[in-house]
This record gives structure tokens, C-alpha cells and sequence, in this order.
């Protein structure tokens, strides 16, 4: 499990967090955590992990 204050996308700044926030929120892909926090949206290096958390929180 990731740290909240671990941040998981670096072109962003977006943390494990903000992603837990937005899937609790009703976030429930990977497009709508990259509408919700813009996690994911510049290099994509992070959507492995933003899966990883989506698929966590299920």
C-alpha cells in the first residue's frame, strides 16, 4: 500500500492521496482519475500505478 503523502505522479504533483480521494469521490477509471487530479496526463509514467491503487480500492 502506498503512502498517502507518496507522490505517484511527478509531472503533476498529484500523491497517492489525491488519487484515493477521487476513486472515494467516484472516480472509478483511469480517465476519470486523469479528469479529477490530471494524474496521468503528461508522460503517462504513472498509470501502472494509478491502476495499481484503482485496482486496490475495489
Amino acid at each position: 500500500m502506498m503512502d498517502r503523502d507518496e507522490v505517484v505522479c511527478n509531472c503533476m504533483g498529484v500523491t497517492a492521496g489525491e488519487i484515493i480521494d477521487a476513486i472515494n469521490s467516484g472516480a472509478g477509471t483511469i480517465e476519470e482519475i486523469q479528469e479529477a487530479t490530471g494524474a496521468g496526463t503528461v508522460c503517462g509514467g504513472c498509470i501502472s500505478d494509478i491502476e495499481e491503487l484503482l485496482k486496490n480500492r475495489e
